[in-house]
């Protein structure tokens, strides 16, 4: 039973949070985050959960809309928690992303911007090439769910057909995978089926707690033959994950304007959107007004998703990475594209790195895409005198703003330019970009 009343309570909604909810206050004055509702609005909501600083609401009716708001494409809207933001226009939804940047800057960072980069956008549906869908064998429902978390509660998955954020290949599959793993002998010990998509195959990598049977096994094996996809198990950790069927898969992307291919395993990390992230790269290179004499450091560099175009354009380019893995297949992909100016390092880049041989190298540009943890104690380590320019790519406004702080107020660095990309449209998250320059 909840300890609140549910009678719905009417709310203006004068602002929204960085994950896509309406904000409004209570008579008293106590804040309130509201699911489904939009700025502008007046709306009926429904408490969903208390805190001590502020409650949590889903709006039940809409007394006033908002211009913006839009009917949401998906069925599963409000149901399914993997895109809360399909009500508001696509338009409207990148400039609010933007307007959390920009605020998180003048608030957290305490820095003004020279000036603001168009907002970058690509596709809008059907863009996610990688992610992972949730399964739960549901007794009372007597059926097996496949989908993402439940919007209201997490702990339960939604019942979904479709996805029209997932490319059409993958969405394909949902209601295949309810009926083939519902079949299973071990349907309970399956908690999640992760996805991703080369330009070339698609991977499944199923989780299993306990060992499959043979009837089991080839019941994967046949899906795979009929769905022309490669499956993957994975029985603990991600260094334990085998190939099922078939013995070899072509998992990579191209980037065509550098005349670059990158092969990843179905679990190291790609951004999703893969045109996005190839407008991406072409600005990150151009804020860098790179030279062919450049020496680049290319810090949380991952497989070289920007280490490799940069190398087509610099003398050298260091690419660093905490993931082994990573930086094992960021070195393959440096030979695979013979580009012999590209070296890749395994550092923490949250611990003391001044004994690292790189570290005593000469660079005059730097580029950081860090975790949403961001990069504070990385910058506070390197000589960043040795820098004419730094980008700085970021999929956490806070922690980007944050950063950038330290090197305007702490550095004497100034922030040229900043701006929004929309990875994820529809999702109240954002990936960002930004421009410092020596005083």
């Amino acid at each position: 039973m909840a300890r609140f009343d549910l009678t719905p309570f009417e709310l203006e909604i004068t602002g929204m949070t960085h994950d896509g909810k309406g904000v409004a206050r209570r008579p008293e004055g106590k804040a309130v985050f509201v699911t489904g509702a939009l700025p502008g609005e007046r709306i009926m909501a429904q408490q969903t959960n208390r805190n001590r600083n502020f409650d949590e609401a889903k709006c039940v009716e809409v007394l006033q809309a908002s211009p913006d708001r839009v009917e949401p494409r998906c069925p599963h809207f409000g149901l399914c928690s993997g895109c809360t933001l399909q009500h508001l226009r696509p338009d409207a939804q990148i400039l609010a992303k933007q307007e959390v940047l920009f605020d998180n800057l003048r608030r957290i960072g305490h820095v003004q911007e020279q000036t603001r980069l168009p907002p970058l956008i690509a596709d809008l549906w059907n863009y996610r090439r990688k992610g992972r869908f949730s399964v739960r064998r549901v007794e009372k429902k007597d059926k097996t769910l496949v989908g993402f978390r439940e919007l209201q509660d997490s702990r339960f998955v939604a019942e979904i057909h479709t996805c029209d954020t997932v490319l059409p290949s993958i969405s394909a599959l949902i209601a295949p995978l309810q009926q083939l793993i519902d079949g299973l002998q071990g349907r309970r010990d399956i908690p999640q089926v992760e996805f991703c998509a080369g330009d070339r195959a698609l991977a499944l990598t199923v989780r299993h707690l306990q060992p499959l049977s043979s009837d089991d096994r080839q019941a994967w094996i046949d899906f795979a033959k009929t769905h022309s996809v490669s499956v993957f198990l994975q029985a603990a950790g991600p260094t334990s994950v085998t190939a099922l069927y078939p013995d070899e898969t072509d998992l990579s992307f191209d980037l065509p304007a550098y005349n670059v291919s990158l092969k990843f395993k179905p679990l190291d990390f790609i951004q999703v959107n893969a045109r996005l992230n190839e407008k991406m790269i072409e600005r990150a290179l151009e804020l860098l007004d790179l030279q062919p004499d450049d020496r680049v450091l290319d810090l949380f560099c991952g497989l070289g998703n920007f280490t490799l175009p940069l190398a087509t354009k610099v003398s050298e380019v260091v690419g660093v990475e905490g993931d082994a893995i990573l930086v094992e297949g960021g070195r393959a992909n440096a030979a695979h594209n013979g580009l012999e100016n590209a070296h890749f390092h395994v550092a923490n880049l949250a611990e003391d790195m001044r004994h690292h041989p790189w570290m005593k190298q000469r660079f005059n540009k730097l580029l950081l895409d860090p975790p949403r943890s961001g990069a504070d104690f990385c910058l506070t380590q390197l000589d960043l005198s040795s820098f004419d320019r730094i980008v700085y790519v970021s999929c956490h406004p806070a922690s980007l703003a944050r950063d950038a702080g330290y090197l305007v107020t702490e550095k004497g660095w100034k922030l040229k330019t900043a701006g929004v990309m929309d990875m994820f449209p529809h999702t109240g998250h954002v990936e960002s970009i930004a421009l410092f320059e020596r005083n």
